[in-house]
């Protein structure tokens, strides 16, 4: 575990990073996600099935920050893109017509990263994404954000996640996305 100070904010105290088991924590991962993105009960138990699914790819890798009292208030997950995939299918025709859809080859996807609002704007979030995607052998690392301003989506510019697509509508989406791509390693703040 590390502890979560990625020079983003003030420093968390005793916030640690690191690997979890993320089915055996799948219910306490998605209470978080819901409070960080406002989920209804309707939708959290269609989470879990897609977050369960996910987690059976063999490459699947997943991180959490946690209290010290073993509380998780963020996480992250993902796994390898493949064009196969439900999102890649989606996403694919937006990418393709910006010219962008060779980033759905070699890539790491950042499917879901969450930290509790009682937690957020203390780097948690960024060494969670910067951790997990230092640990994978892929190129260039893909997510998608809701297309707006937002706290999650200047970190990912920050981090230099580019904008390779907007407005993707994804079915039963209340919001248009952006699909945005980085090569690895991301970037890390100046000192």
């Amino acid at each position: 575990m590390a502890p979560a100070d990625a020079g983003n904010g003030p420093a968390n105290p005793g916030i640690e990073v690191g690997p979890i088991d993320l089915a055996a924590r799948v219910d306490e991962a998605l209470q978080v996600q819901a409070a960080a993105f406002g989920l209804s009960q309707d939708e959290i138990d269609v989470r879990r099935h897609i977050v369960l699914r996910h987690l059976d790819h063999p490459e699947a890798r997943a991180l959490g920050a946690l209290t010290p009292d073993g509380r998780l208030v963020g996480f992250v997950y993902g796994l390898p893109n493949d064009r196969a995939h439900w999102w890649s299918t989606v996403v694919e025709p937006y990418l393709r017509a910006t010219g962008s859809d060779g980033w759905l080859d070699d890539s790491f996807v950042i499917t879901e990263l969450h930290v509790h609002p009682d937690h957020q704007q203390h780097g948690i979030g960024r060494t969670l994404i910067t951790a997990i995607t230092d640990a994978v052998p892929h190129p260039r690392s893909i997510l998608s954000a809701i297309d707006r301003d937002s706290p999650a989506r200047t970190l990912y510019h920050a981090l230099g996640y580019r904008d390779l697509a907007r407005q993707v509508v994804f079915p039963s989406a209340p919001l248009p996305y952006a699909v945005m791509g980085a090569p690895l390693p991301l970037l890390r703040p100046r000192s």
